[in-house]
């Protein structure tokens, strides 16, 4: 045996130094370049002498030793990190010509040459990896595009991510890609998932993302989850092409994989899409379209952004797959403001890797035009590939008695007859309150976040109340107690047929009054918005509340009065009429009242911080590094005012990251100043 071996044997921090060397490229070779040079067996011998001489000597353990891979400890929260750069989302276009119209559009902004680098649109999990220095540091999700989860220990578990680079890579750097879970290895999960008795994932994608966000990383390891990567961003990167930063990532041990290439033309990129478009078939993994990039990194800067995307790149989405299959029946639901959904129930058809049993028809005008009827043969599409949809019948197979589809005339719940109002497309059932479901679906409103924000009561719990008589109204809640929540137990059942339990132990009960407690201090906009008045959503209520100041003024208000409060049309107004002329309603805001709820405008709700906005309109859009409820409360904080809609009147528009590209040309149409959110901080902290 050579000299240095034998010491390397004798010495376990210098053993540990090889195996983890010998290992990792070993990993390389397999995931990387697909070329192993050693076989499972021996890979497997390896790493098990490295796991103990870790376990005997773990000072001498490395960063990026691959038993990293096979899991770390539990995590019970997930941190929540901010993107050193924002995460847009990419343009989607579904034809040919609309990328003839993309490429228009960026030769009116440069007249320098250019050409395209085309990549696969991997249907997965977007993730972006930070690398200090050769080792992986962080991993953190989209999340919002501003703030994503931290699930680095998750991501270590990856094989083809590596630990630690090789050659000469940038100092420090973030990479983004997309983690994917292959055929192979979904259709093993799921098949261990029904042995369990564990309902199944409905696609790759779904799984991916359910591995990623796995508390115990050692579980994450068993999913055998891939990544492909394809975005690099920081400083000093190499190369002013994107092309050729993908070849560098590549020599550096990234897995960029071989499924891009450059295209000097329209005429390449086409070509490029259409052999994909039926290729992808063959793939071990799921694609739903291209990405198109131009390769000249330093028109970026130039070509810039719109609200939300960048104007360098776009992704074309193969067109959406249709299935054929039976329509067996229409059922109807009813929601929390009596509209009536008739939803198709399918003879059930896979579809996109999914099996469709249900689809929406959306309204009576839709299901006359396309005329619909039971045991028609329909094509059925999922919109962006997430929500089916019946897009068609094909007739040459409609029965020879297939009568014409008779819509619904009383409500499928309560028998009330239903209305439809001139200029609406829904039907309603106006028996807003006793009809079962418009009831629940006020409780969950009242509840919800936005509104009252009693989480402890979610998760069926607000239908088990209901089912039990326990409560009929949100004034019911304060009412509750100790003893009659205690030992509720519930069993609900899916449509899969899937059992779950819901019980109403000790720690359960003394959250939900603990939240019932608390929620008395909330304010009177969000009492008001609370409430489930037609039309009136959170602005509207906010724009009564702070108007008027207490329930009693609003109570007294005209049609007339309403109409001229800012942004108070005469649909909205009507419908606070309604809503008060209705004694149960009164009866329920006096019944709160009594239980502690606020129905009033304090002084503490009303106090400045500054005047500095005073005089000031504002229109918030898109996202912030803050909530755009928190932007919005330090906008009337500072002596300004918001305003839903663009008008000459507007002071600002302030503009955060995936803002619609329509409100910032009709900001520009009506010369109103654009503010950033450094900007807009800079306006109040001065």
């Amino acid at each position: 045996m050579h000299a240095t071996s034998l010491q390397n044997i004798m010495n376990p921090e210098l053993r540990i130094q090889q195996l983890t060397r010998e290992l990792n490229d070993h990993n390389y070779r397999y995931y990387i370049l697909d070329q192993p040079s050693i076989s499972d067996y021996d890979f497997d011998m390896l790493l098990s002498e490295l796991i103990a001489l870790e376990k005997q000597y773990p000072q001498y353990m490395l960063p990026d030793s691959p038993t990293q891979r096979v899991g770390g400890d539990i995590t019970k929260n997930f941190t929540q990190v901010e993107h050193r750069y924002p995460m847009l989302s990419l343009g989607n276009t579904y034809s040919q010509e609309e990328i003839v119209d993309f490429d228009q559009r960026i030769r009116k902004l440069t007249t320098e040459p250019f050409s395209y680098v085309c990549e696969l649109k991997y249907d997965g999990v977007a993730i972006g990896i930070t690398y200090k220095n050769g080792l992986l540091t962080q991993a953190v999700t989209r999340g919002d595009g501003v703030k994503g989860d931290d699930v680095t220990s998750n991501v270590k578990t990856i094989k083809s991510i590596p630990l630690r680079l090789q050659g000469d890579f940038p100092d420090d750097f973030e990479i983004r890609g997309e983690i994917i879970l292959p055929h192979k290895e979904f259709e093993n999960l799921n098949r261990l998932r029904e042995e369990d008795e564990d309902e199944p994932f409905a696609n790759p994608r779904n799984a991916a993302s359910g591995s990623l966000k796995m508390q115990d990383p050692k579980e994450v390891a068993k999913r055998n989850l891939d990544c492909f990567l394809y975005f690099l961003m920081g400083e000093n990167l190499p190369s002013d092409y994107h092309y050729e930063r993908l070849q560098k990532a590549k020599s550096w041990g990234l897995k960029t994989g071989n499924f891009f290439a450059k295209c000097e033309n329209l005429e390449q990129v086409f070509d490029f899409i259409n052999y994909w478009d039926t290729a992808r078939r063959e793939l071990p993994f799921d694609i739903d379209g291209i990405v198109i990039k131009v390769d000249q990194i330093h028109l970026w800067d130039s070509l810039g952004f719109t609200a939300k995307s960048p104007r360098w790149a776009i992704a074309y989405k193969f067109k959406a797959e249709q299935a054929a299959t039976e329509l067996l029946s229409v059922s109807f639901q009813v929601g929390r403001t009596g509209a009536i959904t008739p939803v198709a129930n399918l003879k059930p058809v896979l579809l996109a890797g999914t099996v469709v049993k249900r689809a929406s028809l959306h309204n009576a005008d839709i299901i006359e035009k396309m005329d619909i009827r039971l045991h028609d043969t329909v094509l059925v599409e999922k919109g962006g590939e997430i929500i089916p949809k019946i897009v068609g019948v094909d007739l040459e197979k409609r029965p020879e008695n297939a009568a014409v589809f008779e819509y619904i005339s009383t409500c499928p719940e309560c028998g009330t007859p239903l209305v439809r109002k001139d200029g609406e497309a829904n039907h309603y059932c106006p028996n807003e309150d006793r009809c079962p479901p418009q009831t629940k679906g006020k409780l969950e409103h009242f509840i919800s976040r936005k509104a009252m924000n009693i989480d402890s009561l979610g998760e069926g719990k607000i239908e088990m109340l209901f089912d039990k008589k326990l409560v009929r109204n949100a004034s019911d809640l304060y009412l509750l107690t100790y003893e009659q929540l205690l030992g509720l137990e519930r069993e609900i059942v899916s449509e899969d047929g899937k059992v779950k339990k819901i019980s109403f132990r000790e720690k359960t009960v003394e959250n939900i009054l603990k939240g019932l407690e608390n929620s008395k201090k909330i304010g009177f906009e969000k009492v008001l918005y609370a409430l489930g008045i037609r039309f009136v959503g959170e602005t509207v209520a906010k724009k009564l509340a702070f108007h008027y100041r207490s329930i009693e003024e609003l109570l007294k208000a005209s049609l007339e009065d309403l109409v001229n409060v800012d942004e108070i049309g005469i649909k909205i107004a009507e419908s606070v009429i309604a809503y008060f002329q209705r004694p149960e309603h009164l009866e329920i805001i006096e019944n709160l009242r009594k239980s502690g709820l606020q129905f009033e405008i304090t002084e503490d709700s009303q106090s400045l911080l500054s005047n500095k906005l005073e005089g000031k309109t504002f229109v918030v859009s898109g996202t912030f590094s803050r909530s755009r409820d928190e932007i919005k409360k330090l906008v009337e904080l500072h002596g300004g005012k918001n305003v839903s809609g663009l008008s000459k009147t507007t002071s600002f528009l302030l503009a955060g990251e995936k803002m619609g590209p329509e409100k910032k040309k009709k900001a520009e149409q009506l010369n109103i100043p654009l503010l950033d959110e450094a900007t807009f901080f800079a306006m109040i902290e001065k």
